[in-house]
């Protein structure tokens, strides 16, 4: 146990400094250097409050479901996570799936029963990304001008967050409805796969289950809810101000307000799964409206 902790931190470690590689030491170095030192540091220790806030809801889901695994391992894999969210396409979706993959290696708990505590981590986080988002769009409604269009765009994005996030959660729980859009997958899976295709079928099934039966089991835990809503919004509101303080830091005078808008609009748009991470999207948003 205490081998793979170390692993993972050192892979944590590793995630962190490729991160400052692909960015270049020399230009982040030449950039804290301008910079408020204060606020700098101000707002480094934000972040590692982020992290370790992170790491703590994340721990709810996993104690819903009596998964045994302590916080200071589960910090490195969200480290991990967080580095190949910036890599794959969709800004906070890509580095999930390795996250659930290296808590099921880690804790010898189903890989059905890891990705669901991981889809009810990001899932917690909807909550006030859709409020956020309402408040964001009347924002900009009455501080900038857009074209209908871009608005139009905008208002439909986040109906169809709200869709989605409410049918994968019926998907998830309710076991006719997973039986359902699994038969339509595995129909179409038939026309490509034919070889063994009633084991896979029986295989697919039992992990839907699984999956389905941890799901309620979490959502039948108060404290997933009780806790995890309120952190969430916790960790929103701690970006934006982590955002604030570097704008300080380099001596640069925006209104609170507008920070917390356009951090909400390009992140909304970095939910594209067009470019890495939302590179280029969420970067160019946030350069055109700061």
């Amino acid at each position: 146990m205490k081998h793979k902790g170390a692993i993972l931190i050192v892979i944590g470690v590793v995630a962190l400094a490729a991160m400052i590689l692909i960015i270049g030491p020399g230009e982040i170095e030449d950039a804290l250097r301008k910079a408020d030192p204060v606020y700098v540091l101000m707002a480094v220790v934000l972040e590692f409050i982020i992290l370790a806030l992170f790491t703590l809801r994340w721990s709810i889901t996993t104690r819903a479901v009596s998964i045994d695994v302590g916080k200071r391992h589960l910090f490195p894999m969200l480290l991990v996570g967080m580095a190949i969210n910036n890599l794959t396409p969709s800004a906070r979706g890509g580095g999930e799936p390795v996250r659930a993959y290296m808590l099921g290696k880690y804790s010898r708990a189903s890989m059905e029963s890891a990705f669901a505590t991981v889809i009810a981590d990001r899932g917690l986080d909807t909550f006030p990304f859709i409020f956020l988002a309402v408040l964001t769009i009347i924002g900009i409604v009455l501080y900038f001008d857009l074209s209908r269009w871009i608005l139009a765009a905008l208002i439909a994005s986040v109906v169809i967050i709200v869709v989605a996030f409410f049918l994968a959660l019926y998907v998830s729980v309710d076991r006719d409805a997973g039986e359902r859009i699994t038969g339509w997958i595995l129909g179409v899976v038939k026309r490509f796969y034919r070889k063994n295709h009633e084991r896979l079928e029986r295989r697919v099934r039992s992990a839907l289950h699984e999956f389905q039966s941890t799901m309620r089991m979490m959502l039948a835990e108060k404290n997933v809810l009780l806790y995890g809503i309120p952190i969430s919004f916790l960790l929103w509101i701690l970006e934006i101000i982590r955002v604030y303080l570097i704008f300080a830091a380099f001596g640069t005078d925006i209104s609170l307000l507008v920070i917390a808008e356009v951090f909400i609009l390009a992140t909304l748009i970095g939910m594209i799964p067009l470019l890495p991470g939302g590179l280029g999207a969420v970067d160019g948003i946030m350069i055109v409206f700061y």
